[in-house]
């Protein structure tokens, strides 16, 4: 059986068959997943592919939720500090 691209470690696959597992462990999941998505990957996608697939067979588990709050992030961070944050007035 060929492995899903989005999910090649079958992290999000396993959480969603992990009895007891609890919001803290799914954001540890979920940092790790997002970090080994391949290169040039939209997060944003990648997640909603995810919830697709999960969701609506698992409303209420802590992944899903995990999952969603994903998808409110900001897009891209602003950066902060640099020069401008040492100059003095």
């Amino acid at each position: 059986m060929e492995r899903d691209p989005l999910d090649r470690k079958e992290l999000i696959l396993e959480s969603y068959r992990i009895d007891g597992i609890g919001p803290g462990e799914c954001r540890s999941i979920f940092l790790d997943w997002a970090l080994s998505l391949p290169d040039g990957q939209d997060q944003r996608q990648a997640i909603e592919a995810m919830l697709g697939r999960y969701a609506a067979a698992h409303p209420d588990h802590p992944m899903t939720q995990v999952l969603r709050d994903g998808l409110e992030a900001p897009e891209r961070p602003r950066r902060r500090g640099g020069w401008k944050a040492r100059a003095r007035d």
